[in-house]
């Protein structure tokens, strides 16, 4: 079909938006822990009611979008979304946060679900992977904005009259005084609100999806959960969505705990740097994939990411500035990986598989939930060496892993051409 180069800015967009929603509890968790005098544990569960809603409505949320379509579901995750953003905003309280958190994690995961094909066929089939990267780079610079703009708003509000923005006024008059942080979820409320509106004014084509990217019936599911590959896969992702929020989450508490840094300054600073480095480290992935197997790929970074949190773990006042960031680096290559390894190790039921897979988002709620167990129990360092495990296991998949079609790098297709030609001849 036609290109439709409105519904490919608009797919942009969704992940932009979702991004900056998505990667901002980590630069908070310092401020939520003062604020409601938190335990680690107790912290660590607002990132498992957003995650762990991620790892239930996946597999739901594609059987929704081919009963009901792209469009009404997409706006009504967005509803979701302004739901649990408003509710939090009107009452800032940990249970709220739970609640506001898994509302927001549901929306969020539904749109996942949704985009993807609506990109492959609203930007053309044979541009998909081009567009999936620019996809991939929109969302991780709204990730390095985030943090970002999380610190202008709360120095800001620290003294409104002298911003001269009546948007930082608006937002001091209903942001409780001793918690400008909150104000981000005012933020969200209004983006939600935004997008309600302008998917609700644009007319989206028909999505036909191949067999491949359909959900797939529950027996389905169930026959590919008693396939051995498949659970070896399935946790590969979530240790990878561990790893990457165990760090991202308590970053900022850590170089309070142990280096006395500000957190809404360079504790939110270094956040950004994590996500911005991990855009960076997608685009180096992408040219050492046309170069080497992937599996090798996996395991060289693998290593990188376990050196450079060692680094930040031991290092002196700034080493964890520039290692944290470069974890980042060097774990950006994973999800793609694993993700390509693992629909390539079987020959059939890729959609059902992808949904079973992106259920392993679930990871990012177990993992800093267990960091912040064992951080109220031996000190969070101590906690944050579970990601030891998380990333001995990722490094594993590069040795076990025996996909049925392996990535075409440079030097393999050359041999390919030369064997044809000699065929030939």
């Amino acid at each position: 079909m036609k290109r439709n180069n409105l519904i490919v800015l608009l797919v942009f967009l969704v992940f932009f938006v979702i991004s900056l929603i998505t990667n901002i509890i980590g630069p908070l968790v310092p401020d939520i822990i003062q604020s409601f005098s938190l335990s680690l544990t107790l912290v660590a569960f607002l990132p498992f009611a957003f995650f762990i809603a991620y790892g239930v409505m996946s597999i739901p949320a594609g059987m929704l979008v081919e009963k009901f379509g792209e469009k009404p579901i997409m706006t009504s995750a967005f509803g979701v979304v302004f739901g649990g953003a408003l509710l939090f905003s009107l009452l800032p309280r940990y249970p709220v946060a739970i609640l506001s958190l898994f509302l927001l994690g549901m929306g969020i995961a539904t749109l996942q679900v949704t985009i993807n094909p609506l990109l492959r066929v609203s930007g053309g089939e044979e541009h998909f992977a081009f567009n999936s990267v620019m996809a991939q780079l929109v969302f991780g610079g709204a990730s390095f904005l985030s943090p970002l703009i999380y610190t202008y708003l709360v120095t800001k509000l620290k003294n409104p009259a002298t911003a001269k923005s009546p948007i930082v006024g608006w937002l001091a008059a209903v942001t409780p005084e001793n918690t400008p942080w909150i104000s981000l979820y005012w933020v969200f409320v209004f983006l939600a609100l935004a997008m309600v509106l302008v998917l609700s004014v644009i007319r989206f084509p028909k999505v036909e999806r191949k067999d491949d990217e359909r959900a797939g019936a529950w027996e389905t599911h169930r026959r590919l959960l008693g396939k051995r590959t498949v659970i070896l896969f399935f946790l590969a992702i979530f240790s990878y969505v561990g790893t990457e929020q165990g760090v991202a989450n308590w970053i900022s508490q850590f170089l309070k705990v142990y280096h006395g840094c500000d957190p809404q300054t360079v504790g939110a600073r270094t956040v950004s740097w994590f996500w911005g480095l991990m855009t960076a480290g997608c685009l180096l992935g992408l040219l050492l994939l046309k170069l080497i197997d992937s599996r090798k790929v996996l395991f060289i970074f693998s290593l990188g990411a376990i050196a450079s949190l060692s680094a930040a773990f031991f290092g002196g006042p700034r080493v964890p500035l520039v290692a944290f960031p470069m974890v980042g680096f060097c774990i950006s290559v994973m999800w793609s990986i694993i993700f390509s390894l693992a629909l390539n190790s079987l020959e059939s039921h890729h959609g059902s598989f992808s949904g079973i897979l992106c259920t392993g988002v679930a990871g990012g709620a177990i993992v800093p939930l267990i960091i912040g167990w064992l951080g109220d129990r031996f000190g969070l360092r101590t906690g944050m060496f579970f990601l030891y495990l998380t990333l001995g296991y990722i490094l594993g998949v590069g040795i076990w892993a025996r996909p049925i079609i392996v990535n075409e790098t440079i030097f393999s297709r050359k041999k390919r051409h030369a064997a044809k030609a000699g065929g030939q001849a």
